[in-house]
């Protein structure tokens, strides 16, 4: 279980070990189990007990450093099926959002249950995370992501195509990653209270035009298009400069809240253009 409060190691906690090229394996602490590296090897039960910014050693004096795994690590190294969200733009979402302590929110596309999992961690133990999605083994994979992060209690599970609507109604936001938002459009604005958070996920800017088409049509305002790029810089004091590489495009999203029917969107475009 992930415990970010944790002092020392214990079984059972989710933890990090980052070798001196940085290299990291993120698994769960089990008696008498061992993990085996390029650098050596390396037993669960001698960490327990360690406190965690600790150095320890495989069994060839290879150097690894103990630490607890941050959530983007963890939704980084999660096992997959499907193409999950990156931090940069999980991040985002969270707080266009608004997510917080105690609220519930509709999901439609588990995947591989990244997003998932980021939600379940920002709502807390009082809050509630309804995903849907039409594949089972994709729920099955984020179902173990979950349990991994001890976080399965406070999402579920909906198996279904979201054509036919969704069960919760007045839900204080509703995140949408499925292949044609667009057609869905009327049913999450019956799931949303009005004045909630809408925010989708999606790959082609003509996507995004039928996506803002459908969302006017149906008195969403206050709409926003982002694209969010990343860049890493090698931090070396006396050479700083920009890595080789950079988590450029992957993909645009869009915001919306959803107002009541009487509202009039022109008035509202008008001061969009300003």
């Amino acid at each position: 279980m992930w415990n970010i409060n944790a002092k020392i190691a214990s079984f059972g906690d989710l933890i990090q070990l980052v070798g001196m090229r940085h290299k990291s394996y993120i698994f769960t602490l089990v008696e008498d189990k061992e993990l085996h590296t390029h650098r050596g090897l390396l037993k669960h039960n001698d960490l327990v007990g360690l406190p965690f910014g600790s150095k320890v050693l495989s069994h060839n004096e290879s150097p690894f450093f103990l630490l607890q795994p941050s959530l983007s690590d963890v939704l980084l190294d999660l096992k997959r099926i499907t193409q999950i969200l990156y931090p940069k733009d999980i991040g985002y979402i969270l707080l266009q959002l608004g997510v917080g302590e105690g609220q519930q929110i509709i999901e439609a596309g588990t995947g591989s249950g990244a997003m998932t999992i980021a939600l379940a961690h920002a709502v807390g133990s009082k809050g509630k995370i309804f995903s849907y999605d039409q594949k089972k083994e994709f729920q099955n994979l984020a179902k173990k992501n979950l349990n991994l992060m001890g976080l399965e209690e406070r999402v579920e599970f909906k198996l279904r195509d979201i054509i036919e609507g969704f069960d919760e109604k007045n839900v204080d936001a509703l995140f949408l990653d499925v292949m044609n938002p667009y057609d869905y459009i009327p049913q999450v604005k019956n799931a949303i209270k009005p004045g909630g958070f809408f925010a989708c996920l999606i790959p082609t800017t003509n996507q995004v035009s039928r996506l803002l088409h459908q969302l006017r049509l149906n008195q969403f305002a206050f709409l926003e298009v982002v694209e969010v790029l990343l860049r890493f810089y090698k931090p070396e004091p006396e050479r700083l400069r920009p890595t080789d590489r950079m988590v450029a495009h992957t993909g645009y999203l869009v915001f919306g809240r959803p107002l009541l029917s009487e509202f009039d969107l022109d008035e509202n475009h008008d001061k969009e253009e300003m």
